[in-house]
């Protein structure tokens, strides 16, 4: 669902306290954070969507690093998984779900979890995810709430992964594209979310659905703060620049842009491409990550393909500016 429908779905419901949930649903964070003990609490999130790449196996593996994601966010380490799937029944072959099983499970055992169990049920569309439990020290959360003033935001994946998985399943991006395409969703974020936490971050999101000034403009309100981005700066997937040029679009970008637009200031140098792709919907995304000055050297030095994209400000008449 787009960030306006599932808003306005959760508005009616009634929220509900308790002085161990250190994380929850009111700052639309990655992964809800249970207390424990002193030194442990539980992170726990569910993800689950429909194929976006044709390979079953392919497609397991990326929905299982897209679940994993929300768990090295939150500063977590996963410990288990319930696998969540959606298969027709009579239309394809049952090999094709023990493919997407199986690209799953390799994920979660490389991540240094456990598959435990899961449920099925049938549909007409295969859908295929994963709830996903870990535990983080409390004193180690991380959270979109805990930006600062003066730190500096950084990315650690390119972004055009809607675009490009729309060319993929047109039959239109070429083999080379389509593998670092499928490589870069397969990617786990636990380098990138370890180095984090050794450094004392403690706030991170992961891009996926909303884009990245969706879940920006959450870290953005959770923290009362305004989030400055470089559009030059950003980093990109080759070809989808080419992408946006070439009339590529989904609906999803479609519904980010409606919700970011009265969030957004956008410098007049800004290109289309570039509005385009801050709002590209992303599968397994990489971390947003809003990192002390003084730590930044060091962070970049310790994680391939990490960015400086941008900074934090005190808030502002706009949650957001793209200069």
């Amino acid at each position: 669902m787009g960030p306006e429908d599932l808003s306005a779905a959760l508005a009616p419901l009634a929220r509900h306290t308790d002085p161990r949930l250190l994380v929850g649903p009111d700052t639309l964070d990655d992964a809800a954070v249970f207390l424990l003990r002193a030194d442990c609490a539980l992170v726990q999130t569910v993800d689950f969507f429909a194929p976006i790449v044709d390979d079953p196996y392919d497609f397991g593996r990326i929905a299982a690093a897209n679940a994993l994601s929300d768990v090295y966010a939150m500063g977590g380490t996963p410990l288990t998984a319930l696998a969540l799937a959606a298969f027709p029944e009579g239309t394809l072959p049952l090999r094709v779900l023990s493919d997407i099983l199986r690209g799953g499970e390799d994920v979660v055992r490389a991540a240094g979890a456990l598959v435990v169990g899961g449920h099925t049920v049938t549909d007409d569309e295969v859908k295929y995810g994963l709830a996903v439990t870990g535990t983080v020290h409390p004193d180690q959360v991380m959270s979109n709430a805990k930006a600062c003033v003066g730190d500096v935001l950084v990315l650690t994946k390119p972004l055009g992964t809607g675009l490009l998985a729309t060319k993929m399943k047109a039959g239109t991006l070429a083999p080379a594209a389509a593998a670092m395409l499928v490589d870069v969703m397969t990617r786990l974020n636990d380098v990138a979310a370890r180095a984090a936490v050794a450094l004392g971050v403690r706030c991170a999101t992961d891009i996926t659905g909303f884009g990245l000034l969706g879940h920006a403009s959450h870290v953005a309100r959770a923290s009362d703060v305004t989030l400055r981005f470089d559009a030059a700066s950003i980093p990109v997937l080759f070809g989808a620049h080419e992408a946006v040029t070439e009339g590529v679009s989904t609906g999803g970008a479609i519904r980010n842009a409606r919700y970011v637009a009265p969030l957004v200031r956008w410098a007049p140098g800004v290109t289309q491409a570039q509005r385009t792709l801050a709002t590209d919907p992303q599968t397994s995304g990489g971390l947003l990550l809003a990192i002390p000055p003084a730590r930044v050297a060091e962070y970049l030095a310790r994680v391939d393909g990490a960015v400086r994209v941008g900074d934090v400000r005190g808030r502002q008449e706009y949650a957001l500016l793209v200069d």
